[in-house]
């Protein structure tokens, strides 16, 4: 069946909240800093929000985009999701809400990284994560619609 993207709903805390957890297992790089229930718990309160778009097939979340005005503050997907466009139309979902999107990826995140810019996002900054919770250093990117003349 075909990828719907619809607001997500209370609901959708446990499933979203799996999927950032699977993210953050499996990544060696990243720091093990939150229990399961704690990132659904956080996806939660994104979502209370109003910030989460959800990509659901078959009626399963395979992946969610959770931003704040222009700040993209999540986008991750079911490992078993990813290379099948789905990151890109939750993405694309969010550009045709807003000229510009920044967000902040890790520098380890090498995956993320090639992704947005294949998604014409720029750097426009970087930190030595000491502004994050995970300590990790991170690079600010950022996407303006492109205007024809």
């Amino acid at each position: 069946m075909s990828v719907v993207l619809r607001p997500a709903r209370a609901l959708d805390a446990g499933q979203t909240g799996e999927i950032l957890h699977l993210f953050n297992s499996g990544a060696d790089w990243m720091p093990k800093l939150h229990s399961q229930a704690e990132t659904i718990a956080f996806c939660g309160a994104m979502i209370d929000r109003g910030w989460v778009t959800v990509a659901e097939r078959d009626g399963r979340v395979i992946g969610f985009l959770a931003r704040d005005g222009i700040e993209i503050c999540s986008l991750y997907l079911r490992p078993d999701q990813t290379g099948q466009a789905v990151g890109r139309r939750l993405l694309d979902s969010a550009k045709s809400a807003s000229d510009t999107l920044q967000l902040w990826v890790f520098q380890a995140n090498t995956g993320a990284r090639r992704f947005y810019a294949r998604e014409r996002f720029t750097e426009s900054g970087r930190s030595d994560g000491t502004r994050n919770d995970e300590n990790l250093p991170d690079i600010q990117m950022i996407w303006r619609k492109e205007t024809t003349a």
